[in-house]
């Protein structure tokens, strides 16, 4: 009977899923692709694929999927005046133009670090206003899987010449716009917290919901599809007219959530870049404490940040 009634809740989540975001196509499921797509659009001309491979896993100098170049997830960040900042648009303009990628460029994203550092990386490109950009779902390993060449052999690269828009800043949140969500909540604004439940108790903005970035991957680290990534944030209450504003140690994994809302349909979403990080390391700022499973709670004083439980990300 229990398993009946979930069957039903599920049903009725999803039916909500598809009125709330929209079932059409042209809205949703074109950001996150699988490594059998990635492996025959790359085959067409004018498309570059990017590895961004963390030394602690695969490095790329060792193994790579043949073609691919490098970007380090280092390319893209600044640590100021916190670690793992937008960087500026030069910088972002040198590296796309050295890797042999233009304004015109689809770029095919992959990494090993269950899809954060090339959500990372697809957020700074859209920040920056290009929109032929994708990921591949479960990374380097599901390519591997799905039968791509892997090789030493670092390609040769044509540079290019890049040039950046302004950063859309319709896409980031800054520290005066969430501090003014918690001391005057907009009941429309979610603050999402997608860090670990031992990192969310420890200490969070106040007011956060708490939905952590690994739940957006199935265990072999590729993305859940569109339909079950709207049913777990509605069941959380996160719709897409809700204005989300989505936060981890750094916005790393923050930008892996980003990149899951926004493939789902949702377009009300912001990164709030300086992250836990900024946020704790102000002490006259509140941090909140929530009890274990606890939503949302009326802030407390201002209390010590947490020690890091994390790299950061």
């Amino acid at each position: 009977m229990k398993s009946i009634l979930r069957l039903f809740s599920v049903v009725i989540i999803l039916s909500i899923a598809i009125l709330t975001v929209g079932c059409g196509t042209s809205n949703s499921g074109k950001e996150i692709i699988s490594a059998k797509q990635a492996l025959e659009l790359v085959e067409k001309d004018n498309v570059v694929l990017v590895g961004v491979q963390k030394p602690e896993t695969t490095l790329y100098a060792d193994k790579h999927v043949k073609g691919a170049v490098k970007i380090d997830l280092s390319d893209v960040i600044i640590n100021e005046p916190v670690v793992n900042m937008l960087a500026p648009k030069e910088q972002v303009e040198k590296i796309m133009g050295k890797q042999g990628i233009s304004n015109n460029t689809t770029v095919v994203i992959y990494d090993t670090n269950n899809n954060m550092d090339a959500a990372r990386v697809w957020w700074t490109l859209k920040v920056y206003g290009h929109e032929n950009v994708k990921v591949v779902s479960g990374g380097f390993a599901a390519l591997e899987k799905a039968g791509a060449e892997i090789t030493s052999e670092v390609p040769k690269i044509k540079t290019a010449e890049y040039v950046a828009k302004d950063k859309n800043e319709d896409m980031i949140a800054g520290i005066d716009e969430v501090k003014a969500q918690v001391e005057t909540p907009n009941k429309n604004t979610i603050l999402l917290d997608t860090r670990s439940k031992e990192e969310y108790v420890a200490g969070t903005i106040p007011g956060s919901v708490l939905l952590e970035y690994i739940n957006n991957d199935y265990s072999d680290g590729t993305y859940k599809p569109v339909e079950l990534i709207k049913i777990q944030y509605i069941e959380k209450d996160i719709k897409a007219k809700n204005n989300v504003i989505m936060y981890c140690k750094t916005s790393i994994r923050g930008a892996q959530t980003y990149l899951a809302l926004y493939n789902a349909g949702y377009r009300n979403l912001k990164l709030y870049d300086g992250a836990w990080v900024e946020w704790s390391s102000k002490g006259a700022l509140p941090i909140q404490k929530p009890d274990v499973g606890e939503k949302s709670k009326t802030p407390t004083k201002p209390t010590t940040p947490p020690a890091d439980t994390q790299d950061a990300s």
